[in-house]
């Protein structure tokens, strides 16, 4: 270690960080690449082997051509992910716009449940009995 100073393992350190950095933003673009609705296939195989061969001329040129509308992708994705979680809580839950849990109640546990945060939240109930109570209803 004496003759490696200080500096060099920042430097080091800086290198490092950006290679992982690189690898990081080039996974990204070959996910958004194959994400993309507005690109055909021929699209998508001609920037997945610009940003192969030529991967840092490869990755700026998208990142200038297309890196505005990447964002928007994202949001998209996170959307449709959001609204089919919500749709499965509603089935699981028995509420998906039937109005009757499927054990012919009108939510059951869910809504016991939901009571049962409710208190936590407001303080009526400790954080022991919530979880007591809680134990109880799914048993």
């Amino acid at each position: 270690m004496d003759n490696y100073p200080l500096l060099n393992i920042f430097w080091t350190m800086l290198e490092l960080f950006l290679w992982i950095l690189w690898f990081f933003l080039l996974f990204k673009i070959i996910t958004d690449i194959f994400r993309s609705d507005d690109m055909g296939g021929w699209g998508k195989a001609g920037w997945t082997i610009f940003v192969i061969l030529l991967p840092f001329l490869g990755v700026l040129v998208y990142l200038i051509a297309r890196g505005g509308s990447m964002h928007q992708r994202d949001v998209d994705q996170a959307r449709k992910a959001d609204a089919a979680f919500q749709d499965y809580v509603r089935r699981a839950a028995g509420t998906g716009g039937s109005g009757a849990a499927p054990g012919g109640g009108s939510g059951g546990h869910v809504e016991d449940l939901a009571k049962l945060a409710e208190l936590r939240n407001s303080g009526a109930l400790s954080e022991e009995e919530y979880q007591r109570a809680k134990d109880k209803l799914l048993v």
